[in-house]
């Protein structure tokens, strides 16, 4: 059985007893110890031992005092939590040590409790502040925007110079190109990105739950509002408000956004407080705007006020020299995730990714290699596991009837609208303009098959 290994505390004092009385009790406790007598001497002990905490009297003759040995050891490592003690002590002195980088500092006589309760507080902070780290690496790495074609650069160039202003954006794109991606990236490159990140799929929630989502509730100001609620506007103040799929939302809640973007104030629904808030907006949709305004389904006025910076996610079948780097990517991530090996890819397998259109995007080649990761026995991910990728266009001039003709082109038509809409059936009718019912027909003849 392996043991976790002892957080080491390297003591660090002048006098013998107290080196001697810590070190005994820090062992019963658990603890590695080391000790030195002198700053200088403690600088190497760092250096080669990398202890978790460190014990650090002020006063320490005739070579480097305390303070002196506290900016040698934060310039050698930034791991180590310094606790500094001292019979000497004085405002200053640990106003001086804190600023530092001191976690705390201790007068003698020592409380024992005391500074064990401390040292098991800054390993607590420790742990923390490595989880917090590796959770900051493990969401940048899954919010990389992946690919070096030219229109990739031309986004990631977007992304830089929009980041770092405090203007509205709507992203535009197909579904599963990655609009939300890029919304995560123009908020991590602004200066909000310390704050909240909020997002709100307007066409997923019902319309007459939607300006409760956007703007909170009070206690009993509908039929289920038991308690009050914070909307996405207040929940997003400092921050950034992502509405995805905002060209699906009611025509009256676009007024009342539009009201808040204009007053960066609302009222929670049933209320009367006048709540003010500092938000940045971005907005998505894989629907033409300028159409839906013809039809007036979308409000102009709202429209031109989103729209300052326009951004254009492109589809994958446009930037097809990314498919290598994205599956080289899927594969990897999915090989951590799963605590597999890295899975290669055959040069034909390859190729069938490259010829194929993807309708999906980028969302339907992640989902392709998840499953090809999981359903693959071998090392080696060959056509055979993927044959519905082997033909990845129509050929309708080599259809016998017009019938076969108009069969093949209305299923590659409704299977295209379908990942438009997420599989959505009603979306997808709405946008076909035929009948829910219809559509359902239509799937069950041409045979496809939804998810």
């Amino acid at each position: 059985m392996t043991r976790l290994q002892k957080p080491t505390v390297l003591v660090v004092d002048d006098e013998e007893g107290i080196r001697e009385s810590l070190s005994g009790i820090l062992a019963d406790e658990g603890y590695g110890v080391i000790t030195s007598s002198s700053g200088e001497q403690a600088l190497t002990l760092v250096k080669e031992q990398s202890p978790e905490i460190i014990i650090l009297d002020v006063w320490m003759p005739p070579g480097m005092d305390g303070i002196e040995t506290l900016k040698a050891i934060k310039e050698a490592s930034q791991d180590s939590t310094v606790i500094m003690i001292s019979g000497h002590s004085n405002i200053d002195t640990a106003v001086q040590a804190t600023k530092l980088g001191a976690y705390d500092f201790l007068e003698k006589p020592l409380s024992l409790e005391k500074i064990l309760l401390l040292i098991r507080r800054a390993l607590d902070t420790q742990r923390l502040e490595k989880e917090n780290k590796t959770l900051k690496i493990s969401i940048s790495h899954r919010l990389e925007i992946v690919g070096e074609s030219p229109k990739i650069k031309d986004l990631k160039q977007m992304i830089s110079t929009a980041g770092t202003s405090q203007g509205r954006v709507i992203i535009y794109g197909e579904s599963g190109t990655g609009k939300e991606l890029v919304a995560r990236a123009l908020h991590q490159a602004s200066d909000r990105r310390s704050n909240d990140f909020v997002e709100v799929n307007c066409a997923a929630i019902p319309q007459e739950l939607i300006e409760s989502e956007l703007f909170g509730h009070e206690k009993g100001s509908f039929t289920g509002a038991f308690e009050r609620k914070k909307g996405k506007f207040e929940l997003s103040d400092e921050g950034t408000l992502f509405l995805d799929e905002i060209g699906d939302m009611s025509l009256t809640t676009q007024a009342k956004v539009l009201r808040v973007i204009e007053t960066q104030e609302f009222q929670r629904v049933g209320g009367s407080k006048t709540i003010k808030v500092d938000v940045r907006i971005l907005a998505a949709t894989n629907k033409d705007l300028n159409e839906e305004i013809k039809k007036g389904n979308f409000r102009e006025d709202l429209y031109f006020r989103l729209n300052v910076i326009p951004i254009n996610v492109p589809p994958l079948r446009d930037r097809k020299d990314d498919i290598p780097l994205l599956v080289e990517y899927f594969l990897r991530n999915f090989a951590q995730q799963y605590g597999q090996k890295t899975k290669q890819i055959s040069k034909n397998t390859l190729q069938a990714l490259l010829d194929y259109d993807w309708p999906g995007n980028v969302r339907e080649l992640k989902n392709t290699i998840e499953r090809l990761m999981i359903m693959t026995p071998s090392d080696m991910i060959d056509l055979k596991y993927i044959p519905s990728l082997k033909e990845s266009k129509t050929d309708f001039y080599g259809c016998k009837t017009l019938r076969e003709a108009r069969d093949n082109f209305e299923k590659d038509f409704i299977l295209k609208k379908l990942h438009d809409n997420n599989w959505n059936i009603s979306k997808t009718a709405d946008d076909l303009e035929i009948e829910r019912s219809n559509l359902h027909r239509k799937i069950k003849s041409l045979g496809i098959e939804v998810p």
